[in-house]
């Protein structure tokens, strides 16, 4: 039988969230494995305990000197927006309406996933030092400003919008991986490869767990989260990384050309935008959504009709055929 929307005045999620942290609690250990049960970045990189240690390091450095000089880019990219972790950590602990009770289901959630989010950083960025290809202390001056900068990504602390965000931007960073394992294996940098389809891995379960707080919120308040679903693809879906920098550089500039890297390459492209779009309208059952008040229906409608309105835009896009040098990039 299915449950029935909530009796909540319009506009409210206190009693959503609510109704949603035994979910999260009862469902955590299905999208958030065991800790002593995940890799960790140690698992692939060299061993300074070893004798192979300098080895290790010579052939990881020889793999990275044949990836192309725009995957490079798209790696430092992602790598830095992996490690403004603090950032994303702390505007989730700024949502509203939800419990924030160290033991509760959201500040629980809140800490595993910063838990696991936080390997990624830790991987590509010692992956980045060792590869020997990178200006380290550039690449660092830019993950500084990125936290310092934080970002603007149109939510607010809704938790409706977040959790639409998340899911969105969650499935575009496993896009985003997955690719530059591909391409990073077809180069012959087989470790890279491995590193990124780990990654890609734990974004997708991460991904999984956000849509389905989506769902189960679906169910009690459908109007107002297919308004929060509408409002955020009117706005667009950015980027956390939208106003990276380099040393010296007007903020979101670096982001601009490391973009334009990644449409290149076919990493992340604006048929990727529109792809994540349709499976999120799948996976929720946008069309047989019941319970819609008119504005809600209205929501609806547009969504229905977004994807194909985007396509037509993304036809008439350009990519810039220039590559871009950055002060990352040796």
């Amino acid at each position: 039988m299915q449950e029935q929307p909530l009796n909540i005045p319009e506009g409210s999620r206190k009693e959503v969230m609510a109704y949603l942290e035994p979910f999260m609690l009862n469902e955590m250990s299905e999208y958030l494995k065991p800790v002593e049960e995940m890799w960790q970045p140690a698992d692939f990189l060299p061993d300074a305990s070893r004798d192979t240690f300098f080895e290790e390091i010579r052939d990881l450095q020889e793999s990275a000197k044949e990836l192309p000089y725009d995957l490079v880019a798209v790696l430092i990219g992602d790598t830095v927006t992996e490690e403004a972790l603090p950032t994303y950590e702390s505007w989730l602990t700024m949502v509203e309406d939800v419990d924030k009770n160290e033991q509760g289901g959201w500040m629980r959630w809140v800490r595993a996933w910063t838990a696991e989010e936080n390997r990624h950083g830790d991987l590509l960025n010692k992956y980045l030092y060792l590869s020997g290809r990178i200006d380290m202390r550039q690449f660092e001056i830019s993950l500084q400003y990125l936290i310092k900068d934080g970002f603007d990504i149109g939510t607010g602390a809704d938790p409706y919008r977040n959790f639409v965000y998340t899911s969105f931007q969650e499935l575009a960073t496993n896009v985003s991986h997955r690719r530059v394992a591909a391409l990073s294996k077809k180069s012959g940098d087989k470790l890279l490869a491995k590193m990124c389809g780990v990654i890609a891995s734990d974004e997708a379960r991460h991904a999984k767990a956000y849509m389905s707080f989506i769902s189960q919120a679906f169910v009690v308040d459908p109007s107002e989260v297919m308004l929060a679903f509408e409002d955020m693809m009117k706005k667009k879906i950015v980027m956390p990384a939208q106003f990276l920098r380099e040393s010296g550089e007007p903020q979101g500039d670096a982001f601009a050309h490391f973009s334009d890297a990644a449409q290149r390459l076919e990493v992340y492209t604006a048929i990727d935008y529109v792809d994540i779009l349709k499976e999120l309208i799948k996976e929720w059952k946008i069309d047989q959504i019941s319970g819609l008040n008119e504005k809600g229906e209205k929501a609806r409608d547009y969504l229905m009709k977004l994807p194909d309105r985007l396509l037509r835009l993304a036809d008439r896009m350009k990519i810039p055929e220039k590559q871009y040098n950055f002060k990352w990039i040796y």
